[in-house]
């Protein structure tokens, strides 16, 4: 059975998803659940302030184009009393339109259509700016350790040098979880200009931690999608 990297703050970290289009809805609530979150969502503006009545949420994600109140007003609205993250959604992707959703108080800015893997890296990389943790400091698999606070590889007490690629590389995978990433997003983030140079990385990375590179156990292809990183929580260090 694989071993999943493990969770310390997304299953208690609850988001509201704001969209009137019901695909989009249902589309990122079950990405983001697997991904870990807590996902509630509402169809409009109105449905969304009666539901935050209520609840409290750690994340918005708010469509602009919705009928009634936009997007928008709402953040704009939301910023003067709510201090959380909040991203919002538009087809609407010029500059003009992005800075006037900045400018009312938005974290982000994601334009559709847009892969949920960005929306979930980006939504990792408010937490960390903001000094929540969405996954655990450690990641562990077979005699490695992978530390997403310093980008550091241990095995055995001892460093693994890696070059800055195959850091960029293990540390997305890392930060996915169990999830998959896909040969795109890596290649958009990692020193490659294209997708094949993702594979050429994979292979030398491969090599440094898997103890057959042809049959890899932790590095794991998913066809026709992209890599996964097949790990374990490590252990507290008090509990050493």
């Amino acid at each position: 059975m694989d071993k999943q990297a493990t969770y310390i703050e997304r299953s208690d970290t609850h988001v509201l998803v704001i969209d009137d289009d019901d695909r989009i809805r249902d589309l990122l609530a079950r990405y983001l659940g697997r991904a870990g979150y807590r996902v509630s969502t509402a169809r409009d503006a109105a449905d969304a302030r009666a539901k935050m009545e209520g609840l409290s949420y750690d994340l918005l994600i708010v469509d602009v184009m919705m009928p009634g109140e936009d997007g928008v007003a709402l953040i704009a609205d939301l910023r003067t009393h709510l201090d959380i993250p909040m991203i919002l959604l538009t087809a609407l992707g010029d500059p003009a339109h992005r800075i006037r959703g900045l400018k009312a108080g938005a974290d982000d800015y994601l334009a559709k259509p847009f892969e949920p893997e960005e929306l979930l890296l980006r939504m990792d990389a408010i937490f960390r700016r903001t000094g929540r943790k969405t996954v655990s400091d450690r990641i562990r698999f077979g005699a490695f350790e992978y530390s997403l606070e310093n980008s550091v590889l241990m095995k055995e007490g001892e460093i693994v040098r890696l070059t800055t690629s195959e850091t960029a590389l293990l540390d997305l995978l890392a930060r996915q979880g169990s999830g998959t990433v896909s040969r795109y997003m890596l290649s958009q983030n990692v020193n490659g200009d294209s997708e094949r140079a993702v594979d050429v990385q994979m292979t030398r990375l491969r090599r440094k931690l898997e103890p057959n590179p042809s049959e890899p156990q932790y590095l794991l292809t998913v066809r026709g999608k992209g890599y996964r990183l097949v790990a374990e929580p490590a252990l507290d260090p008090a509990a050493r």
